[in-house]
């Protein structure tokens, strides 16, 4: 299986926004304008940043996001400026609506993944999150990567408005040809955090009775499956991938963060600035990762606390993992007898 994005310990990955644009307005969309800009970087600057991030992390996993990465009409030379700076592996995060005639420009040699957005199981309940039509759009889409010999994986930003078809999700995956399934938490920032009376945050016991347990029996139809751990188990180890992993979401005015949970803020802890890379003076998302505090994840509880618990004596139920760091099922087929 190709190599993608990977959310481990040790891990180098660049997320890099080559536009805020979109076509949809999702609920839970995390690109917050005000903060990261409203322009799209032409390729000569794309190019540039590449080469900054490819001397800084060797062997990084890069994947292309907006907005929607494929409304650039210049992404297919940025994959391949890419592909020849020797990034480990490469992968476009897609709302599946492919602009550009995206497909025809690249080669499944030169993209790892083409990875696709799906908030849902049925049409019903994807288009309620992301948008009428949006459904149908990207399965076809999903289709025609597949048809083209492309690499496949599917995201699911798990939220109260969806997660009770995340355990649906393994025969549309399968119908779909799809072998790599990433499921995500919903992050209170972007458009999410603006609206705080919707309350799309999905409680720890709702979490550990839908999710782990839809992973595994993904899994167990022979896809990949990577999800969050979300609310760590007693004895287990806290950590954060600012400490133990090398992460860096990229956006166009310049910013470049460490952790996706301080992007609502101007917390970044480097800049792209006249095409260097300079590390910002303190006080940014750095210093913060160095706290230990009982509940786990600083900015989890300085962003989002409404998802952790005390008890009478004040001190926490319970402790948030790391969002970067996350479990992986192999995928298999469960033996009949």
């Amino acid at each position: 299986m190709k190599k993608t994005v990977s959310f481990s310990r040790d891990s180098a990955n660049v997320f890099f926004h080559i536009t805020t644009r979109c076509n949809l307005t999702c609920r839970h969309c995390y690109i917050n304008r005000q903060q990261h800009g409203d322009e799209t970087l032409p390729l000569a600057t794309v190019e540039t940043w590449l080469e900054l991030f490819a001397r800084r992390s060797v062997k990084a996993n890069i994947v292309f996001l907006g907005g929607e990465p494929t409304l650039h009409p210049e992404l297919a030379p940025m994959i391949k400026k890419a592909r020849k700076l020797g990034y480990d592996s490469i992968t476009v995060d897609t709302n599946g609506y492919l602009f550009n005639d995206i497909l025809s420009k690249v080669t499944p040699q030169e993209v790892d993944y083409f990875s696709f957005s799906l908030d849902g199981a049925t049409a019903a309940t994807n288009d309620m999150v992301r948008g009428a039509g949006s459904y149908a759009a990207c399965t076809k889409g999903i289709r025609q990567a597949v048809s083209r010999r492309f690499s496949v994986s599917v995201i699911f930003t798990v939220s109260q408005a969806n997660i009770s078809e995340i355990g649906s999700m393994g025969p549309l995956l399968t119908s779909l040809g799809v072998k790599r399934f990433f499921i995500q938490v919903i992050g209170i920032r972007g458009r999410s955090a603006a609206n705080r009376t919707e309350n799309l945050q999905v409680a720890r016991n709702d979490w550990l009775a839908a999710v782990p347990a839809a992973a595994e029996a993904i899994a167990g139809q022979g896809i990949t499956v990577t999800f969050p751990i979300v609310f760590l188990k007693d004895g287990d180890r806290f950590e954060c991938a600012g400490r133990v992993a090398d992460n860096y979401f990229v956006f166009p005015n310049g910013r470049v963060y460490r952790c996706p949970l301080c992007e609502d803020f101007a917390m970044h802890s480097l800049m792209v600035d006249g095409n260097r890379l300079i590390e910002r003076e303190p006080i940014n998302e750095n210093d913060l990762f160095q706290l230990d505090i009982p509940e786990g994840c600083v900015m989890n509880k300085l962003i989002q606390p409404d998802n952790l618990s005390y008890r009478p004596d004040g001190t926490p139920k319970y402790r948030v993992a790391c969002c970067l760091l996350k479990e992986e099922i192999a995928g298999y087929t469960l033996k009949r007898t």
